[in-house]
């Protein structure tokens, strides 16, 4: 009966390794002008969820992004213009805390010493012509002294960041 039951667990533990080894297809948002590519979600420095299932976190963080970035660039590019980037690293402000046992929950820490931070490609396109392209490194450093931060919103801080370098990076070249 031991060797049976010896033999479930190597096959089970067999398929979790071959599922673990197929490649994940790199996540993907669009909304009206922007599109986005996640490249190599699991190498990201933070998109850590606190208090939900990781990959439901890292959709909805994405869509909600995506769809923070299309709201400010359709105030700003003409009709036929559109905003195609790669990211290649996130580290959302704060920094996750363990509560080790005090809840079921991480925390999510929000303080100076955590500032948001997105490294990434882009280009911009009018129809089917580049007419802007280039690679960000973006920190915000003075992330937490902002006026008109409301951070009852979800993900304002690197919203407002991506809709700061939108303004004075991409804008003026349009």
């Amino acid at each position: 009966m031991k060797f049976k039951s010896l033999l479930v667990v190597g096959a089970l533990v067999s398929l979790n390794v071959v599922a673990a080894d197929e490649p994940k297809a790199d996540p993907v948002t669009e909304a009206g002008i922007v599109k986005i590519t996640w490249q190599d979600v699991d190498s990201y420095r933070d998109v850590k969820a606190v208090s939900d299932i990781q990959s439901r976190y890292e959709t909805r963080t994405f869509e909600t992004l995506t769809k923070n970035l299309n709201k400010e660039a359709a105030k700003h590019f003409k009709p036929n213009q559109k905003l195609e980037m790669v990211v290649t690293d996130v580290d959302l402000a704060g920094d996750v805390r363990p509560t080790f046992g005090a809840t079921t929950n991480d925390l999510r820490v929000i303080k100076d010493l955590y500032p948001p931070r997105m490294t990434f490609s882009y280009k911009v396109l009018d129809g089917d012509q580049v007419i802007v392209a280039g690679d960000e490194k973006l920190t915000d450093m003075s992330f937490m002294h902002t006026t008109g931060i409301r951070s009852d919103k979800p993900l304002s801080y690197e919203s407002k960041m991506l809709a700061d370098w939108l303004k004075k990076s991409i804008t003026p070249q349009l």
